[in-house]
């Protein structure tokens, strides 16, 4: 006799199937209807808006699960930000990152000036609670005032060159922006790329700094951990 897969409250399909979905859509860049194609190859047959229902749904809270198990970041953190175009208006991604490539926290706001590197900041130690030991910025002066007010103590680099790691960290935003022919609005922006920092990144080790042997087990640390977190939870 075997017992009926695992389903989250209120959903018919498998908790199985809905996980997958949020992972494919998150970690491979693909849209709605091309892991509504997946899936159909697979035989289950699911429409591409119940897959933007799922990612809407569970993406947040298994990126929130997942930020829970990640150890203490780094003290050395990486801040930029870059423009997205939204409905023709400019909007701004504000991203933190520690020396290891981390993402520590990511806000979309409408400015880039001082008040908005304020109130980035504070979100930051809000979030993670403790403070670096070095800022390193690019040249906008909005991230000194917001030092010199919030966090005096921290050494402050600034320098275009020395802030590859955040740069870089943008990529990934920018090849799903393309994807997703441009976001639609700033908080689908913020609730999507929140979800999808985490996520991707999860499952994206720094490959170039490890052994094959490693990698395979971070891999399969990491498939474990995302297993671990999204299993349905049943009452005792």
């Amino acid at each position: 006799m075997t017992s009926e897969p695992a389903t989250y409250p209120g959903y018919r399909f498998p908790a199985e199937i809905i996980r997958y979905a949020v992972w494919l859509y998150h970690v491979f860049g693909l849209s709605f209807r091309e892991v509504e194609l997946i899936l159909a190859e697979r035989g289950v047959t699911v429409s591409h808006e119940s897959i933007r229902q799922w990612c809407h749904k569970f993406g947040a809270d298994f990126a929130r699960k997942l930020r829970r198990r990640w150890p203490k970041p780094g003290d050395i953190w990486h801040l930029d930000e870059v423009f997205l175009r939204i409905n023709g208006e400019l909007h701004y991604l504000w991203r933190a990152v520690d020396q290891h490539g981390v993402v520590l926290d990511i806000l979309v706001q409408g400015r880039r000036n001082a008040a908005a590197a304020k109130h980035f900041f504070k979100r930051l130690l809000a979030g993670l609670r403790y403070k670096p030991k070095r800022l390193i910025t690019d040249g906008l002066r909005s991230y000194g005032a917001a030092h010199r007010e919030i966090l005096p103590e921290v050494k402050h680099r600034s320098s275009r060159y020395l802030n590859n790691r955040a740069e870089n960290s943008h990529r990934p935003t920018r090849c799903r922006e393309r994807q997703m022919q441009r976001f639609k609005s700033s908080k689908q922006a913020q609730r999507f790329l929140s979800s999808h920092a985490m996520i991707y990144g999860h499952f994206r080790p720094r490959r170039h700094l490890m052994t094959a042997a490693q990698y395979r087990r971070a891999r399969a640390e990491a498939f474990r951990v995302w297993r671990q977190e999204t299993c349905v939870q049943i009452a005792a």
